[in-house]
């Protein structure tokens, strides 16, 4: 059986594709890779390279997405920075542009932050805290 890689892509939907992609691009700092039009048959589409080979594949519809929290209250999906100073970097961005993000929390794994995009959809963002080296405790 071949091995996973990874997510290849998330998909979003939302009522106003161009306020969503420069969301993405413009706060988050992902890249457009490519968009298409609407046809007869499927809707306007985006799709965004958020770092690798990963994807958010953004598309327009005529119905508002929903924008509750997941059963453990949080965004249910999420993105990653490299580092702390990044995710820190990134809430500034983000406050300085006026889009809502809670405060940065220390998890046992990693650190996090909830924002809400333009549709008011919740999405973490987090950066992984340093593994410890073999026989070192975990945590410190």
């Amino acid at each position: 059986m071949p091995a996973l890689l990874g997510i290849n892509h998330l998909t979003l939907s939302t009522t106003d594709l161009d306020r969503l992609v420069a969301y993405y691009t413009g706060a988050l700092g992902a890249t457009l890779a490519f968009t298409r039009a609407a046809t007869g048959a499927d809707p306007r589409v985006a799709v965004l390279d958020v770092g690798g080979n990963d994807h958010l594949m953004l598309v327009e519809t005529g119905t508002a997405p929903a924008t509750d929290l997941d059963p453990l209250n949080g965004a249910g999906w999420g993105l990653r920075v490299e580092t702390y100073e990044q995710l820190c970097a990134l809430r500034e961005r983000l406050l300085d542009g006026g889009w809502p993000v809670g405060g940065i929390v220390t998890l046992p794994a990693q650190w996090t932050m909830t924002a809400r995009d333009p549709d008011g959809r919740p999405v973490d963002v987090r950066a992984h805290r340093p593994r410890p080296a073999p026989g070192e405790p975990a945590g410190g």
